[in-house]
């Protein structure tokens, strides 16, 4: 696995804030994905990940991943539950707390090619065998891994 051109080298200022994202699945199991472009100003650039990004100040979550789904593909969807939150705490680091909301989305094969790419180098629909291979953006990674495993996740007996 090869990282893109700048990923270690870059300085680039990155901008901090509450995202959201979609874990988009088709029938049979496959994950569309994104290529993320590889420019300096993004987090994880040339890597693989969910589709989504910012929510603005006084945005909804749902709101703002509807609104990301449609400016990224010209999808409009139906966002199915919250599948996963996560929370990070860049407070030591100088800045603030945010959240990466994951909602799950399903998607039919014949959808994906009416599909028009507008953010991102690629798209795919990626098996979890190929897909957990690629350079994958880690908290996408861990989202997705968390779906795909949800099955065997127990509650801790000690709670």
């Amino acid at each position: 696995m090869m990282l893109p051109k700048h990923f270690l080298s870059d300085q680039s200022p990155l901008q901090c804030g509450d995202a959201v994202a979609a874990i988009i699945t088709s029938e049979d199991g496959r994950y569309l994905m994104q290529l993320r472009d590889d420019i300096p100003t993004i987090f994880y650039p040339g890597h693989w990940g969910c589709f989504g990004g910012g929510v603005s100040p006084g945005e909804e979550p749902r709101s703002a991943l509807l609104r990301e789904l449609q400016e990224e593909l010209e999808w409009q969807s139906e966002i199915g539950s919250e599948f996963v939150n996560f929370d990070f705490d860049l407070s030591p680091l100088g800045h603030g707390k945010y959240y990466r909301m994951y909602y799950e989305v399903k998607i039919r094969e014949a959808e994906v090619s009416r599909l028009r790419l507008h953010e991102g180098a690629e798209m795919r629909l990626l098996s979890p065998e190929t897909l957990f291979a690629l350079p994958f953006v880690p908290y996408d990674s861990f989202a997705t891994w968390l779906h795909f495993s949800r099955h065997r996740l127990v509650s801790n007996p000690h709670e």
